[in-house]
């Protein structure tokens, strides 16, 4: 209980005593004794009421979430508001009205239980002449000083005051100007939060002239037509059948890719081998080229070492010469040099590009 509770008790007290008062007056009266007393009780009483009364109407409490609008009757005019705690009002001269400062909240939705028996959706059409139905929700404040003047002055004859005369239509109209600047299928997906932060940004621009501090909008829920929704499913379906036959055709061209890398490096290895072969046999055939060019009795002795070991007797046509011709063998030095032949070089096997390939499949 506030002061001006315990004040208004004080008074009925005081009331109290004064009726009593009248009683005692009619009751002496009655049996022809003395009645000063009690018109001294009566006139005591009624003042202590009126004194009580008029202080606790006097006194003004505030919260500390309250602001009071004072209306001078005397001069017609508003008066600063008042702010949380006790002040002093005159009664009949300064008409007080209480608004709250703390947050509220003002939901437009289908269901009753959110938004309230008066609240409904907001229905608007897209960029595109899409229907869609949103559910929002408002929070904001009043503004102190000054601004509860604009307020008080302009809604507070209204029907529903400044949240049906000026919260309720300021919003819809908002949602629906700026939902038809985005196309519906933006609305279905991330550019929900767009549409959100630019219906804050307009309802602040909007209702701040007239006292109200938007705090923050909250797009609850849209809903599309039947029609729409099918489409985007469809759509979306479609999409992801692609996305799979990209990924599957990727796939396949890797593998391609791979296989066509693979028989590149085995064939540039077959190609490899072979030069080193041809290599090989090109050395020996140069140093038999150097020994056959240092000896040529060279072949003679090596036709003989070939013969099977019981070959005893030869016959050679008598119009041929020795097989071995003892005096080449022993005219050569120790000194003696055989000629130089030079060694075959082995051909490097090119690299094959496979980028190109790769990327034309």
């Amino acid at each position: 209980m506030d002061i001006s509770g315990i004040f208004q008790i004080l008074a009925l007290g005081g009331f109290l005593l004064g009726f009593a008062g009248v009683a005692m007056v009619v009751a002496s009266a009655s049996q022809n004794r003395p009645v000063r007393g009690g018109i001294v009780t009566a006139v005591a009483g009624i003042a202590v009421g009126v004194v009580m009364l008029l202080i606790s109407q006097g006194l003004l409490v505030v919260g500390p979430t309250e602001r009071a609008v004072v209306f001078n009757t005397l001069s017609g005019q508003l008066e600063t508001p008042r702010q949380s705690g006790i002040s002093i009002v005159i009664p009949g001269v300064q008409v007080v009205t209480i608004y709250p400062v703390s947050r509220q909240s003002y939901t437009m939705s289908g269901n009753p239980q959110e938004g309230g028996p008066n609240a409904d959706a907001i229905t608007a059409r897209s960029v595109d002449g899409q229907e869609v139905t949103i559910d929002m929700t408002v929070i904001f404040r009043l503004q102190d000083d000054e601004g509860l003047n604009t307020i008080h002055r302009d809604w507070s004859n209204e029907p529903g005051g400044y949240l049906e005369g000026l919260i309720r239509p300021t919003i819809r109209s908002t949602v629906r100007d700026v939902a038809a600047s985005f196309e519906a299928e933006s609305i279905y997906g991330i550019g929900r939060e767009d549409m959100d932060a630019e219906i804050e940004r307009r309802l602040t621009e909007i209702l701040s002239d007239d006292g109200i501090i938007i705090t923050d909008s909250l797009v609850n829920d849209v809903t599309f037509s039947a029609e729409f929704i099918n489409a985007i499913e469809a759509k979306q379906v479609e999409e992801q059948q692609l996305q799979r036959a990209r990924t599957e055709a990727e796939r396949r061209r890797a593998e391609a890719t791979g296989l066509a890398d693979a028989e590149i490096e085995r064939a540039r290895g077959e190609a490899q081998a072979t030069l080193v072969r041809a290599a090989a046999e090109a050395e020996a055939l140069r140093l038999v080229s150097q020994q056959i060019s240092a000896n040529p009795n060279l072949i003679q002795y090596t036709y003989i070492t070939e013969l099977a070991d019981n070959v005893n007797l030869a016959l050679i046509p008598s119009n041929s010469p020795f097989l071995f011709d003892l005096e080449s063998f022993t005219e050569m030095g120790d000194d003696f040099t055989p000629p130089e032949v030079p060694a075959p070089e082995v051909p490097e096997v090119p690299e094959v590009d496979t980028t190109t390939e790769g990327s034309s499949n």
